[in-house]
């Protein structure tokens, strides 16, 4: 197995993913339903945060480029990754570097996770509703109002008295309509590409990393092998030991982190599918169509699928049916995906194929 697949099943009730127009979604043109999501980008940004969290390290800086134009205001230009398969979020991560006009070679790792969309299980399975929300503080006497007028100039309260006189309006609390927000069963996708997890590829016509960077990896333990790519550097063993643990930790335990606190849920985990085949893990947590009812689809956790193994949580129960949920689901989950990435033969990855 090269590849490792992971399909995550999560619910999450009245909440905010992403905020653009209150929440991220698109149309579903079959079901004619809205349908919410979190980008790929940002279930890589938390599972990176909880990786982090689990090494206890900072993750690797970044650097952002201004210019000043003829008007003396700042211009936003490149912004640089690190370029460092040291730092763990890099690594894992990937990175690009490419310097503005085209003065250097552009240094770009491609991610061995491929990450998807956080997605509805079904488009009957989750959605979308509004809600009318106020930020009310009429009950604070220490309030501070400034009203202002077509100079600019600030009102005192006598004008401010007579401007509210004959109307019934609150100036310490204020409407918000329309806030949008995101409910149900929702599934993501995750594919480890072993062959790269821990190699920095050596090509001088598509280069990952820089000759300095390369010296300071040799110098630091890692060794030159050969994969299906190329010529490779690969990570020192104990660095591969130190980071298997946290990763499966990080895929199986990540969460979203960016959402609004007033909106806050646990988006706890249903159930968890690890197989060697994409074909197999997409049908291990499915939805199907019910046929006594119109506009009825029902959630499927496959636990005796040939080629994939389940972990399904105790929460699954309430939402699901299901027969083996254990209550450390996710701790078993999180020790197959140790072991399986712990049994790759990083070192001699051509001859293991032969």
């Amino acid at each position: 197995m090269s590849t490792i697949y992971i399909r995550t099943l999560k619910r999450a009730e009245h909440t905010v993913f992403c905020v653009a127009d209150g929440q991220k979604h698109y149309y579903d043109p079959q079901f004619n339903r809205r349908i919410p999501f979190s980008s790929g980008q940002q279930v890589k940004r938390s599972l990176i945060d909880s990786l982090s969290k689990v090494l206890n390290e900072v993750p690797s800086p970044t650097t952002f480029v201004f210019s000043k134009n003829s008007k003396g205001e700042l211009k936003e230009d490149e912004v640089y990754a690190t370029c460092n398969p040291t730092y763990a979020d890099q690594l894992l991560g990937g990175w690009m570097k490419a310097e503005k006009g085209g003065k250097g070679r552009t240094i770009k790792r491609r991610s061995p996770l491929s990450i998807s969309a956080m997605r509805g299980l079904h488009p009957l399975l989750a959605g979308v509703d509004n809600e009318n929300v106020s930020f009310d503080r009429s009950d604070r006497p220490n309030n501070e109002v400034i009203v202002r007028d077509e100079r600019n100039n600030i009102l005192d309260e006598e004008e401010i008295a007579a401007l509210l006189q004959g109307k019934d309006r609150s100036l310490s609390r204020k409407w918000i309509p329309n806030n949008s927000r995101a409910t149900g069963l929702f599934v993501q996708d995750m594919a480890i590409d072993l062959r790269r997890l821990f190699c920095v590829l050596l090509n001088k016509l598509e280069p990952e990393i820089t000759d300095e960077t390369e010296a300071k990896l040799r110098v630091a333990g890692w060794q030159e092998t050969t994969t299906v790519f190329g010529t490779c550097l690969l990570a020192p063993l104990e660095v591969r030991e130190r980071l298997i643990p946290a990763l499966a930790h990080a895929i199986i335990n990540w969460s979203i982190t960016s959402n609004q606190s007033r909106t806050f849920s646990l988006m706890e985990t249903l159930a968890v599918s690890v197989s060697g085949n994409a074909n197999k893990i997409a049908g291990s947590i499915r939805a199907k169509l019910k046929e006594e009812e119109d506009n009825k689809a029902e959630p499927i956790i496959e636990e005796e699928m040939e080629g994939v193994e389940s972990f399904v949580t105790l929460a699954a129960g309430g939402y699901i049916r299901t027969r083996k949920e254990t209550a450390d689901a996710l701790e078993q989950a999180e020790k197959k995906l140790t072991d399986l990435m712990n049994e790759f033969d990083y070192e001699n990855q051509l001859l293991k194929a032969e």
